[in-house]
């Protein structure tokens, strides 16, 4: 995802990315970014095609556009199971993306309800804050991060969520004017472990919130181990 000409551009390509006719000339064209998402998807739920790819995307009834991409995999997923039938494609990372959108839209109707029954003119009504939202992203990363590898960038239009909660797989470097955040480290220096099972939210770069921490770390177990060496990971 990258800004071009003041709005998001949302890029995708259903192939692996050493065989990605894409990527060259993305890089070449891309100048400095504002905020800039990338996602290569390793693959571990759903077959490769442009539907299970990311970042998930869309707009919320106040009319944000919510951005997702998911380095992970959902084990344990019954508050996820009614979207199986909604999804377009086949991931555990669209059912999340569509989990939050529903719990932000619920959070907005509710605000909407109580607006009414207090007799608030809709011109007056206010949007879901900055922090309200961020409480309800960290709500979810609390919900969905039990047995699960939930490694999350999430943007709304003005905050970057960023979520960890599995050791060594996700660092972070700072910038004179910004953040670098990345699953591996780029260079051998200057990197540093993002930290676990706290929801952090950015604005411009700089953390704006921090969210509890949940403790709720993943350990690779036999499925998941299994599922990596088959991959040759």
């Amino acid at each position: 995802m990258r800004e071009r000409e003041g709005r998001y551009e949302i890029i995708k390509e259903s192939a692996k990315a050493l065989d990605s006719k894409l990527i060259g000339s993305v890089v070449e064209s891309t100048g400095p970014q504002k905020l800039l998402m990338a996602h290569i998807r390793l693959a571990t739920i759903g077959v490769t095609r442009i539907e299970n790819c990311h970042p998930y995307t869309g707009i919320d009834l106040e009319g944000r556009t919510w951005t997702l991409i998911h380095n992970g995999t959902i084990y344990s997923g019954s508050l996820l199971t009614p979207y199986i039938t909604l999804q377009k494609g086949e991931t555990d990372s669209e059912r999340v993306f569509l989990y939050l959108m529903d719990r932000i839209n619920n959070a907005i109707l509710d605000r909407r309800e109580w607006n009414s029954h207090h007799h608030i003119v809709p011109e007056t009504r206010p949007e879901l804050s900055d922090k309200e939202r961020f409480d309800i992203v960290d709500q979810v990363t609390r919900d969905l991060s039990p047995r699960n590898k939930l490694n999350l960038m999430i943007y709304d239009e003005e905050l970057l969520y960023v979520h960890n909660n599995m050791e060594d797989t996700l660092y972070y470097r700072r910038l004179e004017d910004g953040v670098l955040i990345v699953t591996s480290p780029l260079t051998k220096k200057g990197w540093r472990p993002f930290p676990l099972t706290r929801l952090h939210a950015f604005r411009d770069g700089e953390v704006t919130f921090r969210g509890r921490d949940h403790g709720a770390v993943f350990v690779p177990n036999l499925e998941y181990i299994t599922a990596m060496a088959a991959m040759g990971i």
